[in-house]
Formats: structure tokens, C-alpha cells, sequence
């Protein structure tokens, strides 16, 4: 992607917050004929595995991405974003030089596509997918809550995916190249418009680390 310096990230801690608070990844391979297939797929991270971190996640068997085992993938994801205003700049009221942008945070990701395709290792991973994203539940649900032979049926269905991944960089587009004045505005009008999404990017353009690095 086109990335100037002033808006690349590449401190692993920061770019694992933004694909940890936003997991649904755009999955891209190329199919037979050399064409590129996007798929959006929810991915978890293993930091832990790996310089970069390990992603992980399942596709359904009829979706003949897992085929494309072996190869090197890319993986998007798409962090807080929206629309700024010139209104919310300082040099709006000086030279009245602004036009309007659109601020957001995005991680690209490479790394060979890996295919689990064993029942146990299916069964061990969807228990982990399953624990993190119902942590937040007042009563989460397990997949030991469904009978057994139904959890079997549909890990049958389903095939385990893993991206070590080899490269990782960050596009963290928060108006670092406007002065700081015009950057305070430009939050003081995200925060006014009151909705989550312009909070949220608010709160990126004022800590992105969110205290991860």
C-alpha cells in the first residue's frame, strides 16, 4: 500500500491492539487463474507464537480459500476511521487553506496460509476463538454447552486456518501531518458528534498505542 513515513506504524505491540480490538480480517489470496479472492474471516492473534504473532481462525469446507494452503497471503484489517471536516481546523480561522479528509488505522499482514485439518486441533482451536470473544458475555457460552456429537458435525464443516505471520505494518492515517492545533480541533469535533465510531477515532488520534507500546 501507498504508505508515507509520517503515517507508518510498524511497533508490533500497536499493530496486535488494532487486529485484537478489530479481528474481522480480509482475507486475500489468488485462486487457480492468478485472479485475487477477498474473504472477510475473523482471525485470532497469538502474539505469542512467532516475532510477529500468529493468526488464527476457521473457513467453511466449501469455501475453496483453504485451498490456497502454502501460499503467501495477505491479511487486512480495518481499524477506526471517518470523515474530517476543515471545520475543526485551527488554520481554517488563519488562512481558511483546508479541504476535508478521511482519517483512519489500517495493519496489512503476510505470511504462508497453513490448513489444520484434524478434528482434535479443530476442536482445541474453535474452544479458544469460542473463550475470547465471550469473555465479555455476563454468562458466556463454551462449546462444551452443545452436545457432543452436534459440536463434531459442525467442526466437520469447518477447516482450521494459521498465518505465521512474516511481515507486519501499520497505516495510521490521524492527521500527524497537520500542526497541533489543528489536530486538537480535529478531535474536539470527533468527540462533539457524540456517536461511537467518531469517539473511537478520537481516542486513536489521541493515544493509537492505546498505552501498548
Amino acid at each position: 500500500m501507498y504508505l508515507p513515513q509520517h503515517f507508518e506504524e510498524t511497533r508490533p505491540a500497536v499493530l496486535h491492539r488494532l487486529l485484537q480490538a478489530h479481528p474481522l480480517a480480509l482475507l486475500i489470496t489468488l485462486d487457480g487463474d492468478g485472479a485475487p479472492v477477498a474473504n472477510p474471516i475473523p482471525l485470532m492473534l497469538d502474539a505469542a507464537r512467532g516475532p510477529l504473532g500468529t493468526l488464527c481462525g476457521h473457513v467453511a469446507r466449501a469455501n475453496p480459500v483453504w485451498h490456497a494452503a502454502g501460499q503467501q497471503v495477505l491479511v487486512v484489517f480495518q481499524g477506526p476511521d471517518g470523515y474530517i471536516s476543515p471545520n475543526g481546523y485551527a488554520a481554517k480561522q488563519v488562512h481558511g487553506k483546508v479541504v476535508p479528509t478521511w482519517n483512519y488505522a489500517t495493519v496489512q499482514g503476510r505470511g504462508p496460509l497453513v490448513v489444520l485439518d484434524e478434528a482434535a486441533a479443530a476442536h482445541a482451536l474453535v474452544s479458544r476463538l469460542t473463550d475470547r470473544h465471550e469473555a465479555t458475555q455476563a454468562r458466556p457460552w463454551a462449546v462444551g454447552d452443545a452436545p457432543d456429537d452436534y459440536i463434531a458435525g459442525m467442526l466437520r464443516a469447518i477447516v482450521c486456518i494459521e498465518i505465521p505471520l512474516t511481515t507486519l505494518v501499520g497505516k495510521y492515517k490521524l492527521s500527524q501531518n497537520r500542526s497541533a492545533a489543528d489536530r486538537a480541533g480535529v478531535v474536539a469535533g470527533l468527540q462533539a458528534q457524540g456517536d461511537a465510531p467518531a469517539r473511537q477515532l478520537a481516542d486513536w488520534m489521541q493515544d493509537p498505542s492505546g498505552g501498548a507500546a
